[in-house]
Protein backbone atom coordinates (compact mmCIF):
# COMPACT_ATOMS: atom_id res chain seq x y z
CA UNK A 1 0.00 0.00 0.00
CA UNK A 2 1.14 3.07 -1.04
CA UNK A 3 1.10 6.54 1.24
CA UNK A 4 -1.75 8.62 0.23
CA UNK A 5 -1.44 12.14 0.03
CA UNK A 6 -4.06 13.35 3.37
CA UNK A 7 -4.84 16.64 4.55
CA UNK A 8 -2.81 16.96 7.60
CA UNK A 9 -3.15 20.64 8.10
CA UNK A 10 -4.73 19.99 11.46
CA UNK A 11 -2.47 21.30 14.54
CA UNK A 12 -3.61 20.98 18.04
CA UNK A 13 -1.89 23.86 20.51
CA UNK A 14 -1.79 22.46 24.58
CA UNK A 15 -0.69 25.48 26.72
CA UNK A 16 1.31 24.18 30.02
CA UNK A 17 3.10 25.00 32.84
CA UNK A 18 6.71 25.09 30.09
CA UNK A 19 4.72 27.42 27.29
CA UNK A 20 2.37 26.29 24.97
CA UNK A 21 3.07 22.81 23.28
CA UNK A 22 2.47 22.24 19.34
CA UNK A 23 0.99 18.77 18.01
CA UNK A 24 1.01 17.60 14.65
CA UNK A 25 2.16 15.21 11.57
CA UNK A 26 2.73 12.96 10.14
CA UNK A 27 6.38 14.49 10.19
CA UNK A 28 8.77 13.92 7.82
CA UNK A 29 12.66 12.36 8.37
CA UNK A 30 14.14 15.62 8.93
CA UNK A 31 11.56 17.42 10.81
CA UNK A 32 12.61 15.27 13.49
CA UNK A 33 15.86 15.40 13.00
CA UNK A 34 16.12 18.89 12.79
CA UNK A 35 14.65 19.12 16.32
CA UNK A 36 15.82 17.92 19.99
CA UNK A 37 14.59 15.26 22.07
CA UNK A 38 13.52 15.50 25.47
CA UNK A 39 15.95 13.56 28.17
CA UNK A 40 13.08 11.59 29.31
CA UNK A 41 11.71 10.00 26.74
CA UNK A 42 13.71 7.30 27.47
CA UNK A 43 11.48 4.59 28.31
CA UNK A 44 11.86 2.52 25.27
CA UNK A 45 15.63 3.13 24.91
CA UNK A 46 18.03 6.59 25.15
CA UNK A 47 16.07 9.84 24.33
CA UNK A 48 18.84 10.17 21.35
CA UNK A 49 18.44 6.54 19.95
CA UNK A 50 14.52 7.08 20.07
CA UNK A 51 14.99 10.27 17.89
CA UNK A 52 17.09 7.93 15.90
CA UNK A 53 14.59 5.00 15.76
CA UNK A 54 11.74 7.77 15.04
CA UNK A 55 13.73 9.20 11.98
CA UNK A 56 13.92 5.26 10.82
CA UNK A 57 9.87 4.84 11.76
CA UNK A 58 9.40 8.02 9.34
CA UNK A 59 11.38 6.83 6.66
CA UNK A 60 9.66 3.66 5.92
CA UNK A 61 6.80 3.06 3.68
CA UNK A 62 3.55 2.97 5.97
CA UNK A 63 5.81 4.64 8.52
CA UNK A 64 4.15 7.53 10.34
CA UNK A 65 5.52 9.94 13.55
CA UNK A 66 3.50 12.17 14.94
CA UNK A 67 5.19 14.63 17.56
CA UNK A 68 4.45 17.29 20.54
CA UNK A 69 6.73 19.98 20.23
CA UNK A 70 8.03 22.75 22.36
CA UNK A 71 9.88 25.28 20.52
CA UNK A 72 12.42 22.85 19.40
CA UNK A 73 12.32 20.38 21.28
CA UNK A 74 10.15 17.23 20.65
CA UNK A 75 8.21 16.07 24.31
CA UNK A 76 6.10 13.97 22.48
CA UNK A 77 5.41 11.26 19.97
CA UNK A 78 3.29 8.19 18.74
CA UNK A 79 4.39 5.82 16.14
CA UNK A 80 3.03 3.87 13.67
CA UNK A 81 4.68 1.20 11.81
CA UNK A 82 3.97 -2.80 9.88
CA UNK A 83 4.68 -5.42 12.18
CA UNK A 84 7.52 -7.10 11.63
CA UNK A 85 7.99 -10.12 9.39
CA UNK A 86 8.79 -12.37 11.76
CA UNK A 87 5.95 -11.27 14.25
CA UNK A 88 2.42 -13.34 14.41
CA UNK A 89 1.16 -10.03 12.96
CA UNK A 90 3.21 -9.39 10.23
CA UNK A 91 2.50 -12.11 8.40
CA UNK A 92 1.32 -11.67 4.92
CA UNK A 93 -2.04 -12.05 3.72
CA UNK A 94 -3.91 -11.19 6.74
CA UNK A 95 -4.71 -7.48 5.81
CA UNK A 96 -3.29 -4.27 5.53
CA UNK A 97 -2.29 -4.17 9.56
CA UNK A 98 -0.46 -1.07 10.99
CA UNK A 99 1.18 -1.56 14.44
CA UNK A 100 0.91 1.80 17.01
CA UNK A 101 4.19 1.19 17.91
CA UNK A 102 4.41 3.50 20.66
CA UNK A 103 3.03 6.56 22.58
CA UNK A 104 5.35 8.81 24.76
CA UNK A 105 4.97 12.04 26.40
CA UNK A 106 8.12 13.52 28.39
CA UNK A 107 7.55 13.34 32.56
CA UNK A 108 6.79 16.79 33.21
CA UNK A 109 4.33 17.66 30.48
CA UNK A 110 2.23 14.42 31.29
CA UNK A 111 -1.46 15.54 32.32
CA UNK A 112 -1.65 17.71 29.63
CA UNK A 113 -3.72 15.71 27.33
CA UNK A 114 -0.21 15.57 25.08
CA UNK A 115 -1.29 12.00 24.42
CA UNK A 116 -5.03 11.89 23.49
CA UNK A 117 -4.12 15.09 21.05
CA UNK A 118 -1.40 13.03 19.78
CA UNK A 119 -3.47 10.75 18.63
CA UNK A 120 -6.62 13.15 17.67
CA UNK A 121 -4.05 14.33 15.39
CA UNK A 122 -3.01 10.61 13.67
CA UNK A 123 -6.73 9.43 13.05
CA UNK A 124 -9.07 12.60 12.01
CA UNK A 125 -7.81 13.15 8.30
CA UNK A 126 -8.81 9.22 7.28
CA UNK A 127 -5.35 7.70 6.31
CA UNK A 128 -6.04 5.39 9.64
CA UNK A 129 -9.53 4.09 7.46
CA UNK A 130 -7.42 2.26 4.96
CA UNK A 131 -5.89 0.00 8.22
CA UNK A 132 -6.15 -2.73 10.82
CA UNK A 133 -4.68 -0.89 13.43
CA UNK A 134 -3.54 -2.99 16.12
CA UNK A 135 -1.81 -1.69 19.85
CA UNK A 136 0.22 -4.77 21.76
CA UNK A 137 0.40 -3.18 25.26
CA UNK A 138 2.79 -5.72 27.62
CA UNK A 139 2.42 -4.17 31.44
CA UNK A 140 6.38 -4.23 31.60
CA UNK A 141 6.78 -1.39 29.21
CA UNK A 142 4.18 0.39 30.94
CA UNK A 143 5.97 3.54 33.38
CA UNK A 144 4.16 2.18 36.67
CA UNK A 145 6.57 3.73 38.68
CA UNK A 146 6.76 7.61 37.39
CA UNK A 147 2.97 7.79 37.45
CA UNK A 148 2.32 6.03 40.84
CA UNK A 149 -0.11 3.91 39.17
CA UNK A 150 -0.67 0.18 40.09
CA UNK A 151 -1.35 -2.25 36.66
CA UNK A 152 -4.90 -2.41 36.78
CA UNK A 153 -4.96 1.18 36.76
CA UNK A 154 -2.80 1.48 34.28
CA UNK A 155 -4.41 -0.79 32.37
CA UNK A 156 -7.54 1.43 32.43
CA UNK A 157 -5.88 4.37 31.35
CA UNK A 158 -4.61 3.17 28.50
CA UNK A 159 -7.74 1.65 27.48
CA UNK A 160 -9.19 4.93 28.08
CA UNK A 161 -7.36 6.98 25.81
CA UNK A 162 -6.92 4.44 22.74
CA UNK A 163 -11.06 4.37 22.93
CA UNK A 164 -10.69 7.30 21.86
CA UNK A 165 -9.77 7.40 18.57
CA UNK A 166 -12.01 4.07 18.66
CA UNK A 167 -9.11 0.76 19.53
CA UNK A 168 -10.94 -1.94 21.73
CA UNK A 169 -9.10 -4.84 23.76
CA UNK A 170 -9.55 -8.21 21.64
CA UNK A 171 -9.33 -11.73 22.48
CA UNK A 172 -6.22 -13.52 20.66
CA UNK A 173 -4.27 -16.48 21.41
CA UNK A 174 -0.84 -14.78 21.44
CA UNK A 175 1.24 -16.12 23.69
CA UNK A 176 2.99 -13.02 24.88
CA UNK A 177 -0.23 -11.32 25.06
CA UNK A 178 -1.56 -13.95 27.31
CA UNK A 179 1.59 -14.23 29.38
CA UNK A 180 -0.36 -11.87 31.78
CA UNK A 181 -3.99 -10.76 32.02
CA UNK A 182 -3.22 -7.01 32.30
CA UNK A 183 -1.50 -7.30 28.77
CA UNK A 184 -3.96 -6.45 25.62
CA UNK A 185 -4.50 -6.41 22.38
CA UNK A 186 -6.12 -3.31 21.11
CA UNK A 187 -7.72 -3.26 17.44
CA UNK A 188 -9.42 -0.96 15.32
CA UNK A 189 -10.80 -1.94 11.85
CA UNK A 190 -10.81 0.87 9.27
CA UNK A 191 -13.87 1.67 7.58
CA UNK A 192 -11.75 1.12 4.18
CA UNK A 193 -10.67 -2.00 5.33
CA UNK A 194 -12.60 -5.25 2.95
CA UNK A 195 -14.88 -7.68 4.85
CA UNK A 196 -12.42 -10.30 3.04
CA UNK A 197 -9.35 -8.85 4.90
CA UNK A 198 -11.53 -8.09 8.28
CA UNK A 199 -12.27 -11.62 8.44
CA UNK A 200 -8.17 -12.90 7.56
CA UNK A 201 -7.64 -11.05 10.34
CA UNK A 202 -9.67 -12.64 12.72
CA UNK A 203 -8.07 -15.59 11.99
CA UNK A 204 -4.77 -14.32 12.73
CA UNK A 205 -5.88 -13.36 15.90
CA UNK A 206 -6.76 -17.12 16.53
CA UNK A 207 -3.54 -18.97 15.31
Amino acid sequence: MQKKPFNSSKVIFIDTGFGKVKVFGPVCPEGIQKRSINNSLNRFRPAEKQKKSLVEIASIKDGYVFIAVLDDTIVGYVTFHPPDSFERWGKEGFGPILELGAIEVANEFRSNGIARALLDIAFHDGRMENYIVIATEYYWHWDLEGTGLLIWEYREKLENLMGTVGLVPEETTDPEINAHPANALMVRVGSQVSPFEAKAFEKLRFL
